[in-house]
């Protein structure tokens, strides 16, 4: 009951043919042009172009300033693609076990700052929030087979780049504002922002990528003026990967309401990084900053009309809730069963509304089960958020319960959750499988606690708590070891590690962590996997500050591991590191 999903009464959106004429000018711009050539259309949509009255995209002088740095890159057109297709969501796979088996060409023996470092950086107009995509052998027109990077931005900016860094310039870029037709992204005190994303708001979640329909799908936000009027506006877009064109009649905007309750875009946070799975979008929704009032939401839209086909809210009858995940995103399991952790929120079962859980959802929105921490209304109190980590899919498991969901949030607790049976509210959280309290004690800034999405290879789960060193625990008989059983020499200050791994099946594998260092500085960090406290390479290594990240690391962005390459974004670039020539 508690009105938490209504999908029977959501309709396809009435602009969707409107919306159809919104195509990005990929071949040129307009006459008239210069820069941004997007006109006002009815509504305030924007269309957005390509790369600011420049040359076609990938045509050699269009787009940003080139690549810096590095050498001995392919000849265009002949990329070697080392047998790994792409990472096409956040943390490579629907379980978001964050693990690439299929890297042959970085091992535990050349990832030394003799033989690894930085190769080339790409410059950005804003920051990447947004971890990066990889897509390998894609034909892009008039320029040949690239392997290509997928880079969103802050600035509502997505580019498409040659991994091999193969070109000066990116391949194509879309661009959703049009300033001059009063169309821009949104300046974060207008959402009551309290400094989580700085300068401006526009693309934050990680996009996805459909390899069957070479399809790229990314929800950017913007400000909207016309006249006497502004609105606040977010759209789900649906690129093509070889030029960046919209399709399937796209974007369109993103509204939605349960009883009681409706969607509203200045206050929602499109952060937690978006799912496809079984021919659907699913995109999940917090806040800014905890600015009322708003509402946690996982909205649902068909890959192929971007008709919106589910809309869940998290707390109808009560507020907060937030699905944020620290950029992480929602997991499906084999059955197509959806799982993610909410914020500090109210919690009443009876009453749909469920603040601080681990939610499991059928592929219609309707709930399925769910597991609370007997604490939730001291977490809520607090702002102890338990969705704060994002979570994982384990790899089947031996032992009683097969089938295992492990989460970490502000509340400094791990917790190990039978996925047949998540337990609901239970005292002392007896129905967890295992709960390991305060295992990360140490943070304070702003809160101690975990902000990141864990990862797993070969029976190890990796977290990289605030203010704290990055730990590995193993399992046995699915369970949790009650200790690290390694962790790295040095901690990682707020919000911790962004942790991603690379192996040739079981065999070389590297942990990769970015650390951020305030608003000056990201350090690239890998260890072996197999002992954290073995580090085999820092960016900070190298003499004369050869492979220095040249920015602050963006928060939460993940390294993207690909074919002997390592990609990080940062607040202004895209810095790639790879086998020094």
């Amino acid at each position: 009951m508690g009105g938490c999903v209504n999908t029977r009464s959501v309709r396809p959106l009435v602009l969707a043919l409107l919306l159809s004429a919104l195509a990005p000018v990929i071949s040129g711009c307009p006459s008239g042009g210069g820069g941004s050539s997007s006109q006002p259309v009815a509504g305030g949509s924007p269309t957005p172009t390509a790369s600011g009255g420049s040359p076609p995209p990938g045509a050699p002088g269009g787009g940003s300033p080139p690549p810096t740095g590095g050498g001995g890159s392919p000849a265009p057109g002949n990329p070697p693609t080392g047998g790994f297709a792409g990472t096409f969501t956040h943390h490579n796979d629907n379980a978001r076990t964050g693990q690439n088996l299929s890297e042959t060409v970085l091992t535990l023996a050349n990832v030394r700052v003799q033989t690894f470092g930085k190769r080339f950086s790409y410059p950005l107009d804003g920051v990447a929030h947004a971890s990066p995509l990889y897509v390998a052998g894609v034909n892009i027109p008039n320029q040949g087979i690239r392997n290509v990077v997928y880079v969103a931005t802050e600035h509502d900016s997505v580019y498409a780049f040659d991994a091999d860094g193969g070109m000066t310039t990116p391949l194509w870029k879309v661009s959703f504002i049009n300033p001059a037709a009063g169309v821009t992204t949104v300046p974060p005190n207008e959402t009551g922002e309290t400094g989580d994303i700085m300068l401006e708001i526009g693309i934050t979640g990680t996009p996805v990528i459909d390899p069957a329909s070479g399809t790229l799908y990314v929800v950017a936000k913007t400000k909207e003026v016309s006249g006497a009027t502004t609105a606040y506006v977010q759209r789900l877009h649906a690129l093509d990967i070889m030029t960046g064109a919209e399709k399937f009649g796209g974007p369109v905007l993103i509204q939605a309401s349960v009883p009681g309750v409706g969607f509203v875009p200045l206050r929602q946070n499109q952060r937690s990084a978006l799912l496809l799975s079984n021919g659907v979008v699913y995109i999940g929704f917090g806040s800014h900053g905890d600015q009322p009032t708003y509402h946690g939401w996982l909205l649902g839209y068909s890959a192929t009309t971007l008709e919106q086909v589910m809309a869940f809210c998290a707390t109808p009858n009560a507020d907060k809730g937030g699905i944020w995940m620290s950029n992480g995103g929602p997991a499906v399991d084999s059955t197509g069963n959806i799982y993610f952790t909410t914020g500090n929120g109210g919690f009443n079962a009876g009453t749909g509304d469920y603040g601080d859980t681990l939610v499991k959802l059928d592929p219609t929105g309707t709930v399925l089960d769910y597991f609370t921490p007997d604490n939730q209304a001291a977490l809520d109190a607090a702002d102890l958020d338990f969705g704060s980590g994002g979570i994982l899919l384990l790899p089947n498991q031996p032992g009683p319960h097969p089938r295992l969901v492990i989460t970490a949030g502000k509340n400094a607790a791990i917790h190990l959750i039978n996925r047949d049976n998540l337990g609901k509210l239970s005292t002392g959280d007896a129905n967890a499988v295992q709960s390991l309290p305060n295992i990360f004690p140490i943070g304070t800034s702003p809160i101690p606690g975990n902000y990141s999405a864990p990862v797993y290879f070969n029976g190890t789960v990796y977290f990289g708590p605030v203010g704290d060193t990055v730990k590995a625990f193993g399992l046995s008989n699915g369970l949790l070891s009650t200790a690290p059983t390694s962790q790295s020499s040095a901690p990682f200050s707020y919000p911790g590690g962004a942790l991603a791994v690379s192996a040739n099946g079981n065999a070389d594998g590297i942990l990769w962590a970015v650390e951020r260092r305030g608003e000056a500085v990201g350090v690239l960090h890998a260890y072996d996997a197999s002992n954290l406290g073995i580090e085999l390479y820092n960016s900070e290594q190298a003499a004369a500050s050869r492979d220095t990240l040249g920015a602050a690391a963006a928060k939460f962005s993940i390294p993207l591991v690909a074919n002997g390459k390592v990609f990080v974004g940062s607040v202004s670039q895209l810095t790639v590191y790879g086998l020094l020539p």
